[in-house]
């Protein structure tokens, strides 16, 4: 029972942490119609980011704000010189273009930090357990993950339902010439949007950064569940990217946990181990071919105004 809480615990943490890189991918697709494959780099730059800021100012706290202060002046830097020429091209364009994005921040990345990997290690307060319930320890970082994904998904969708700022930007998904043409500086809120889901990238990357190695590429495998989140939730929808993530995090975690078990059963112990992710893998995509099928426009599709 004890490591079936931990697991559950582990797969939200997981869908939490790609929900914050879901939820700005599904900003800038479903509000800019901009297919952005190198969202990932924006997340493994957050990564970076904090592993130096870190470093040179011996704060995880301090570094990590830095970092996401860096990512979204990065974000909005390239939306405003490279990105923003883009609007209305047609989506192949936008791929390769943004493909070329994954190319040059991956050498740009070998040439400022080395092609050696970075680690970012966490304080001392940060890597006790804490107790949960009565026999269940869990570690205080994975629990900060949790805490802090909440909170910027509460945040995003009061920013987005209850806000100005949000009214604007669901307007701009809905019809863009309208509200251009009643004097709102599109390009503007188009920066913002961008900017905001940089944002999001670069903190789902920093808060990662402690558990995996930071490295060269590490945002382009993510960046495929971060797709494949947007399509089973709804494209545009901020609700629908936040229970997508929770179920492929839950699947994938649950899947590599427990599969192993369930396969040695019927099979080698090394044919199991080996098996097992690979099914894993295969229920988040045999999700989404379900939910194509049953309801095209993802679990909760935006609403149409």
């Amino acid at each position: 029972m004890y490591l079936v809480i931990e697991q559950l615990l582990n797969g939200l943490q997981f869908g939490l942490l790609l929900f914050l890189l879901a939820a700005g991918l599904t900003l800038v697709f479903g509000i800019m119609d901009f297919v952005n494959l190198a969202h990932g780099s924006l997340y493994m730059m957050g990564a970076y980011f904090a592993a130096t800021f870190v470093a040179w100012t011996g704060s995880f706290v301090l570094g990590a704000l830095l970092a996401l202060g860096a990512t979204l002046l990065l974000g909005i830097v390239l939306e405003f010189s490279a990105l923003r020429h883009l609007y209305g091209r047609d989506h192949l364009d936008q791929v390769l273009a943004t493909f070329g994005l994954i190319l040059f921040f991956n050498d740009a990345v070998r040439l400022i930090w080395g092609p050696a990997g970075l680690a970012l290690p966490l304080p001392t307060w940060l890597t006790v357990p804490v107790q949960i319930i009565p026999g269940v320890y869990y570690p205080a970082y994975r629990l900060m993950i949790i805490l802090v994904a909440l909170a910027v998904a509460a945040l995003l969708y009061l920013v987005v339902m209850r806000t100005r700022v949000g009214m604007l930007i669901r307007a701009g998904a809905s019809n863009r010439e309208m509200i251009g043409a009643l004097g709102i500086n599109i390009k503007l809120l188009f920066t913002l949007v961008f900017g905001l889901g940089a944002a999001l990238a670069g903190l789902a990357g920093l808060m990662q950064a402690p558990i995996l190695t930071v490295q060269i590429g590490m945002g382009e495998n993510i960046l495929i569940l971060a797709f494949v989140i947007i399509v089973i939730g709804g494209i545009g929808s901020i609700r629908g990217a936040f229970m997508a993530a929770i179920f492929v995090g839950m699947i994938d975690t649950l899947g590599r946990a427990f599969l192993p078990d369930l396969l040695r059963k019927v099979l080698s112990g090394a044919a199991a181990s080996t098996a097992a992710p690979a099914l894993s893998s295969m229920l988040i995509y045999l999700l989404m071919a379900i939910v194509l099928v049953v309801r095209p426009e993802g679990l909760f599709p935006a609403a149409k105004r």
